[in-house]
């Protein structure tokens, strides 16, 4: 079991959290990041909400991954300027391979979140059989829906990226703190 407690009125707002045995995995709660090609922003978003994650104290409740639409970058670190954004927020990403997407992640996890509109077609269509109920935007979970998070690749602005993510990964761990 897991207890989580926030602050609520000057009072502790506890909740016990039961964990289910998945894989020899303690998960409650899974979540997909996806982009182009998982070596910019699906991976800087993995890595941002698996240190809010930690932050909590909730890496026994809530699992994360990031992954590619495309095939173009399979098996490739971060991006080294996306890896030097990370750094910069004191985030490492060591270890990172980029993958694409399955046909199997729609039912392996809860959440799954594409940066643009093109990643939840492309998932939709050719990956999950017409499914997308579990897919939503990034930025669906920031104070401004239904913007996408640009390219830094082309824009070479990773900085942006990384606050639009930060922004959006933020309200998803509240969304999903919220219900449980």
């Amino acid at each position: 079991m897991h207890i989580l407690c926030r602050e609520k009125e000057n009072q502790k707002d506890c909740k016990v959290l039961k964990i289910q045995e998945n894989q020899g995995i303690k998960v409650m709660i899974k979540v997909l990041f996806v982009c182009w090609g998982n070596i910019c922003r699906s991976p800087m978003a993995e890595y941002i909400f698996k240190d809010m994650v930690k932050k909590k104290g909730l890496e026994d409740v809530i699992y994360v991954e990031s992954a590619a639409t495309s095939t173009e970058e399979i098996g490739n670190p971060v991006y080294p300027p996306a890896r030097d954004e990370l750094k910069y927020h004191g985030i490492d990403c060591k270890g990172h391979r980029a993958r694409q997407v399955r046909k199997d992640d729609y039912d392996k996890f809860d959440y799954i979140i594409a940066m643009e509109d093109i990643h939840h077609r492309i998932m939709r269509d050719r990956f999950f059989g017409g499914k997308d109920d579990k897919i939503s935007l990034c930025m669906d979970y920031s104070s401004k829906p239904g913007r996408q998070i640009a390219d830094p690749w082309y824009t070479g602005d990773f900085v942006t990226a990384y606050n639009q993510i930060a922004e959006g990964c933020e309200g998803l761990l509240n969304k999903i703190i919220e219900e449980m």
